[in-house]
């Protein structure tokens, strides 16, 4: 019997490919991936079989990469950011459990939008956040709005996982602008670490003129009650100015 990985490769940029990552790759023989991730890696793939498969076709994907493991091959299932993150983990993981086989399988994490994104705009995750994704393919919108009001009301920074669906994220903006008031900052990056980023600055009055900027490979944070904008970076702060004077610092020195 072989072996699965299910492998993060970070935002998509070399860059940030973890050293566990890229040994995954490399002891793999068969690569299975949706189409734009294995674009992404295509210089590591050179003699390996590689499997693709399109948007929506994540149940193929699970059961071609169990199958190819049941042969006694090592496999590598590759997931964008991290593979627990809305990536692949959980559906292998539970499609080998509902059929009974027990194959090895290892997680390689990576780096998830949230981080890459956070890093990209300042520190707006300093503090508690909440992760939410505004995909409405398996999960009904009613949920994925209670969700999102729940976070806003409990003044988590929040951060918008694939908010492809314009009506929901108008709706899921609305209901935080609704809770948290206007001037929380609003940080949308598309295409993290890759050739085509954008990294845009706003509030939650201001967030709609980047609207037909948003694709599925964007992500939006929205600050929490203490966040603010300095030098065009998102700062959220972790308390230490309720303890400690923060103006300690001579430029003059």
């Amino acid at each position: 019997m072989g072996k699965i990985y299910v492998v993060g490769i970070g935002p998509g940029g070399k860059e940030t490919r973890t050293l566990e990552m890229l040994k995954a790759i490399k002891e793999s023989d068969v690569i299975v991936a949706y189409t734009t991730y294995a674009r992404l890696i295509q210089d590591l793939t050179d003699g390996k079989e590689v499997i693709t498969a399109k948007m929506k076709e994540e149940v193929f994907r699970a059961k071609v990469a169990i199958e190819k493991a049941l042969q006694g091959h090592t496999v590598a299932v590759v997931s964008s950011g991290d593979p627990q993150v809305y990536g692949m983990a959980g559906l292998i993981f539970d499609m080998a459990c509902k059929n009974n086989i027990n194959v090895e399988i290892q997680i390689i994490p990576g780096i998830t939008a949230a981080n890459a994104v956070a890093a990209k705009l300042g520190s707006p995750l300093s503090m508690d956040f909440a992760v939410i994704s505004l995909s409405d393919l398996l999960i009904p919108s009613e949920e994925i709005l209670n969700r999102v009001r729940k976070a806003a009301e409990g003044d988590f920074v929040i951060v918008l996982y694939n908010p492809i669906n314009k009506p929901l994220l108008l709706e899921a903006m609305r209901i935080i602008k609704e809770v948290k008031g206007i001037d929380v900052p609003v940080g949308i990056v598309k295409s993290a670490y890759r050739e085509d980023e954008e990294i845009m600055i706003a509030t939650l009055s201001t967030w709609e003129k980047f609207l037909n900027k948003i694709n599925m490979i964007t992500t939006i944070i929205v600050g929490n009650s203490k966040s603010y904008i300095c030098n065009n970076k998102i700062i959220t702060p972790r308390g230490y100015e309720r303890r400690y004077d923060l103006h300690v610092i001579n430029s003059n020195s």
